[in-house]
């Protein structure tokens, strides 16, 4: 029996345990964001992350920079299979060639949980339109399709861009697990970020006004920043 002294979360009666996303793209104005298929994006991923000459990219993620076409393609050939994570590749819309991955994953249907995640941007994705509406269509299909309760993102504590990142797209901070994970031969402290549903009508509205074709100039560069539209969506 419940002692009603005690304080307790707030009750959840309809509250039933979500669909695990589906495999089917999502489409936008600048990009598709579509379940990873080798055959289809092998090519075109490994040679725009050739531009990341240095090999940067990967050095929070648990893999390192490959070295041939036939050891990426194998790779992908192992994840792409799997529900989770579940990888998807984000395809330019202009150009119809994949440059960048993502997951969703730690996939928690009763909970209404998931996490984003496995993060690969190629050069030609980075800092472009395409990249934050890749990101926007998956917090869309978490919130808005599936009905989940909360998106969260983690990442390196020293991963400073993904941390900003993280900030910009409208997750908020929740703290950093120390000594979390052990990868490379090192110690990883996890930096923890999360978008719960109660603030996703918000953020949705403010991604709409930024995504809006008003919002870009002749040369396609945004005219106000996502973040002023986050900030003024969350003083209303």
């Amino acid at each position: 029996m419940v002692d009603l002294a005690q304080p307790i979360g707030a009750p959840l009666p309809n509250w039933r345990a979500r669909a695990r996303p589906p495999r089917t793209p999502l489409h936008g104005r600048f990009c598709r964001v579509e379940p990873l298929e080798p055959a289809r994006h092998a090519d075109d991923l490994f040679a725009a992350n050739q531009l990341d000459q240095a090999g940067h990219n990967f050095t929070y993620l648990l893999q390192e920079p490959f070295q041939t076409l036939e050891t990426y393609r194998a790779w992908l050939g192992q994840v792409a299979p799997a529900d989770d994570p579940l990888f998807h590749a984000i395809v330019d819309a202009t150009t119809g060639k994949a440059l960048g991955l993502a997951t969703f994953m730690r996939i928690d249907p009763v909970h209404g949980v998931i996490e984003v995640g496995n993060i690969n941007y190629s050069p030609l994705l980075q800092r472009t339109a395409a990249a934050t509406e890749a990101m926007f269509l998956m917090m869309w299909r978490v919130f808005e399709e599936l009905g989940y309760r909360r998106y969260e993102w983690k990442c390196d504590s020293l991963n400073a861009p993904s941390r900003a990142a993280a900030l910009r797209l409208g997750f908020q901070y929740e703290g950093l697990f120390r000594q979390a994970v052990v990868y490379k031969q090192r110690n990883r402290d996890t930096t923890w970020f999360s978008i719960i549903d109660a603030e996703w009508p918000r953020l949705k509205q403010a991604y709409g006004h930024w995504l809006a074709p008003t919002n870009f100039d002749a040369q396609g560069r945004q005219i106000r920043a996502l973040g002023s539209f986050i900030e003024a969506a969350r003083a209303l």
